[in-house]
This record gives C-alpha cells, structure tokens and sequence, in this order.
C-alpha cells in the first residue's frame, strides 16, 4: 500500500498561478492571488464610496488606486491571518493545505512578503488626501485584531465587517472630506451586507469549526442561519436606502437599489445551509452584488 503525497491546491495549475515560477506560487497562494473573491469584497465599499459622493466619473482614477490598494492589502491582510493562524489551520481539512499550514513557506518567508504587500499598499495610499490617508491608517488597528476575534467572540464576522467596510470611509473622504450622515449610513449597511455574506461563508467549516474550537455567526446561529442573513441584508438595504434619501429625497432614486435587493432576497431564498459547495457558491455571488451597488451609487451620486 502507498502512501497518498500531500495534496496540492489545483489552482496552483489554473489561471495566472499556473504560469508562475514553481518557487512564487505559495506565496500568490499565500496572498489568495488565486482566489479574487476577497479583493473584489475589499475593493467594492471603496468603489461606494466615491461613487455616492460624486467622484465616480470624475476620479475614475482614483477608483483604480483603491483597486490595487485592495488585491494588495487583502492580500497582506491574507498573510497576516495565515501567519496569526498557522497552527489552528493544520486542524481543518479546508485550510491545511493553505502554504504556512503546510510548511511550503516558512513564517520568516511569511513576513518578508507581507512587507512588500504594505509597501505597494503605501503607494496608494500616498495617493490620498490627508484626510482619508488618517482615515486608512485607523484601520491597522482593526485589521490586526481580526485574526484573535474567533477565539474571542461567536461574531467575528461583525469584526471582519467593520474591516472589510472601512473603504467606504476613504473612497468618499477622498472626494469630499467633509463629514456626511450619508457616508456612515453607507458605512453601516456594507458592515450589515458582510456579515450576512461572511456567515454564509462560514457555514463550510461549521463543522471543523466546532471541533477546534474556532467560533462563528454560523455556529451561533445553528438553525436560525437563513434567518440571521436575511435579517443582515435587511439592515443593509435599510441603511443604504437611508444613505441614498439623504443625498436625494425622491423615490425614485431608491429604484436604483431594487436590483441588488432582488439579488440578497435570491442569496438567502435559495441558500441551502448544509451544502458547503452551495454557500461558496452564494458567497461568491456578492461580486456580482458589490456590482450592483456601484452601479446604483453612481446614479445617485452624479443625481444628487
């Protein structure tokens, strides 16, 4: 009998990684280059941002800075959380092949690549006004913290929200830095929306999960989880209609915000809690929604 080799993650052989030297794929591994999902989560509260606050057409550029900010610091965010977790993901079947849990990069490799993530992140933002520069550094803080929250509280997916949101701050701070009701209310519903997409994520290592002692919305909610997402996405649209009255008081600007309603209500009526390759499939989707939104905050913002 022989002794199965360790499994290689297949997108080592898809796409872009497959081209790369074999020396450099861990590390796109490591930074989830393969799995863009995660940057286009970052990237569309930015895009929100500046779009609702008018700039979508006029500072299209610095849309595409806040883009490559977003693949480099999710990338970076990914490495940290890697590094933070190294142990914990040797435990679960889903994430110990990940290149740190496996021993393909060493810690030491680890953070020398997290550096050079930072520092094309500081090139954008360099890019910034004062304003939203101070705004993004606030978000080191939470950013660090992340990684413990699952050992801390049966919400990390809140945590995670309040990261994976803070674009909003900066996309609209660097079109306008004055303070508006309208950018927190915008804030406020994209944390709604990532908690909601991110406890369906959870929902593929429920089990894992629960053996390590790893906490999340999905263990907390048990049965309730469809309950708890639409219950998120409610408070999301609930939030961004209020942004979007604020900066236009017609009802007919609401309009814009029907499709990516119809787009959560498809998510959580069509959710099926026990498939894992269904809740990925569900969590991806929100690409599609982050779309959506940008679309709508674009007409609302030039209107307004």
């Amino acid at each position: 009998m022989t002794t199965r080799p360790d499994i290689v993650p297949d997108t080592e052989y898809r796409g872009f990684i497959g081209l790369l030297p074999t020396a450099a794929r861990p590390y796109a591994l490591l930074a989830r280059l393969d799995r863009p999902i995660g940057w286009w989560l970052l990237f569309w509260p930015c895009a929100w941002g500046v779009a609702l606050a008018g700039g979508a057409l006029q500072r299209w550029d610095m849309i595409l800075w806040l883009l490559l900010g977003s693949i480099a610091m999710r990338g970076a965010g990914c490495v940290y959380n890697d590094i933070i977790d190294r142990d914990l993901d040797k435990k679960v079947e889903r994430t110990r092949s990940r290149p740190l849990a496996s021993g393909a990069v060493s810690t030491k490799a680890a953070w020398v690549w997290l550096i050079l993530l930072c520092a094309t992140g500081l090139i954008v933002w360099w890019q910034l006004n004062m304003a939203a520069k101070l705004i993004a550094l606030a978000s080191l803080a939470l950013v660090a913290a992340y990684p413990f929250m699952k050992r801390i509280t049966w919400w990390p997916q809140v945590w995670l929200g309040m990261v994976f949101s803070w674009g909003v701050l900066v996309g609209w701070t660097t079109i306008d830095p004055e303070y508006s009701a309208a950018m927190t209310l915008l804030y406020l519903g994209s944390v709604f929306w990532v908690i909601g997409f991110d406890t369906i994520y959870a929902l593929q290592d429920r089990e894992d999960d629960s053996l390590v002692g790893i906490k999340s919305s999905a263990l907390r909610l048990g049965d309730n989880v469809r309950f708890g997402v639409l219950l998120f996405y409610v408070l999301a649209l609930a939030s961004w209609v209020a942004a979007f009255w604020m900066i236009r008081p017609d009802w007919l600007g609401l309009a814009g915000l029907i499709p990516i309603a119809l787009h959560l209500f498809w998510q959580v009526g069509t959710l099926q809690s026990n498939d894992g390759e269904d809740a990925l499939i569900k969590f991806r989707s929100n690409r599609f929604a982050g779309l959506l939104m940008f679309l709508a905050c674009i007409v609302m913002g030039q209107a307004g």
